[in-house]
């Protein structure tokens, strides 16, 4: 029997909302994308990112929900989790109003934060949760915000090979080895392989802000500063403005941070 299959054997549901309108998994697991309203940022400093982690991990006890892996990014957030008592939605209210009450009082400013609705997908199968798992832990280097998975602070990784916080991480482990130590080697494997992975995301690309755009910027041309890339010669620095406008960013976001002038910009294709 699956993991998954077995822990659906066992799992309290409790959801039969019939307003809701999002496919239902059998298992009561899910991969889920919030995100900010308007492509917002929903964290501006590492103090946000380790307050909404205060909050996942304290409604833990009162909603009986368990996390998997998470992923925070500058303007939506990565989840794999198991409904629990509580719905999703209800959860998801609970956590939100407490962050946007802080986040609001913070910035001195008011209003909506999250979009209204978040993004779910259900994960049925034990490939298709070690995928998902994978996928969110691959998402900052996929962006281009660093160059190892590793390096990102605002992902459940580090919870695998140390003192779990917020994330369940034997029920993944238990999928590769009984072994301890072997489990881990090969979760550690499997996450960094590279792959062709296609997941739950929003449709449009959420374009990075100044910040993670520079990091990326110096992350793939090996420079300490954005400026510098206007040192490159022009073969390296024509193919490292393709791949920056591969990612996302604009012609203006490239010349603001580089320096390199607009027509140059432009004229790489």
């Amino acid at each position: 029997m699956l993991i998954i299959a077995y822990f659906f054997a066992i799992v309290n549901q409790g959801d039969d909302m019939p307003r809701s309108a999002r496919k239902k998994s059998s298992s009561s697991i899910y991969h889920i994308i919030l995100r900010g309203i308007n492509k917002q940022r929903i964290f501006e400093d590492d103090e946000d990112y380790s307050y909404f982690l205060e909050k996942l991990k304290a409604y833990k006890d009162l909603s009986l929900y368990k996390i998997y892996a998470y992923c925070l990014m500058s303007n939506h957030i990565h989840l794999l989790m198991v409904e629990g008592e509580e719905t999703l939605g209800t959860v998801f209210r609970r956590i939100g109003a407490s962050y946007v009450y802080w986040y609001n009082w913070k910035y001195g400013r008011s209003g909506h934060l999250f979009q209204d609705r978040f993004k779910s997908e259900p994960v049925e199968t034990d490939q298709y949760f070690l995928t998902v798992m994978r996928y969110i832990h691959q998402n900052p280097t996929q962006a281009g915000i660093v160059k190892t998975i590793q390096e990102y602070p605002w992902s459940s990784y580090r919870e695998y090979s140390q003192k779990p916080v917020i994330c369940d991480t034997k029920f993944a482990l238990a999928m590769f080895s009984a072994a301890p130590g072997d489990a881990l080697e090969s979760w550690v494997n499997f996450t960094h392989e590279k792959n062709n992975d296609r997941c739950l995301e929003y449709d449009d690309k959420s374009r990075l802000n100044d910040a993670e755009a520079a990091e990326l910027i110096k992350s793939a041309a090996g420079v300490k500063n954005p400026g510098d890339v206007q040192a490159y010669n022009k073969q390296e620095r024509n193919k490292l403005i393709k791949l920056l406008k591969e990612k996302g960013l604009s012609i203006r976001q490239i010349e603001r941070l580089t320096g390199v002038s607009f027509g140059i910009i432009r004229g790489v294709k």
